[in-house]
């Protein structure tokens, strides 16, 4: 029972971090401390996605279903519905670099306005009017 609760706690995790990676540059708009928590987790899933590895996380995750004695996903909530969205039965090499991509453009995009909202006379108008 204990493996089990374990690993959706863990899926749980995996799929807040995910959300993190892609969406957490938006969090700088009103937090100005998350950027420096975000950066290096948004460079660390651009890299597992552009390098095709697997987060240290779905080992781990493996482990603990076999050791609550499940083969697969199958059950309530958290393997119906988080499971498909981090591991999709698809997952390709361009489907990783994609991903990688949607990291990038994402963050780049929140980090453009943050620094734009920081710095207003860096590429706005003179003395910071609009």
């Amino acid at each position: 029972m204990l493996p089990r609760l374990a690993a959706d706690a863990l899926v749980a995790l995996h799929f807040c971090f995910i959300v993190y990676v892609v969406a957490g540059g938006f969090l700088a708009w009103r937090w100005r401390w998350t950027v420096w928590l975000h950066v290096p987790v948004a460079v660390w899933g651009a890299f597992i996605e552009f390098s095709g590895r697997i987060c240290p996380l779905t080992p781990l995750e493996n482990r603990l279903r076999h050791l609550a004695g499940q083969a697969g996903y199958e059950g309530g909530f958290i393997e119906h519905y988080l499971i498909p969205v981090i591991y999709p039965s698809r997952l390709t090499t361009a489907v990783q670099v994609s991903l990688g991509v949607l990291v990038l453009l994402a963050n780049a995009f929140a980090y453009a306005v943050y620094f734009r909202r920081r710095h207003p006379r860096i590429g706005g108008a003179p003395n910071g009017t609009n």
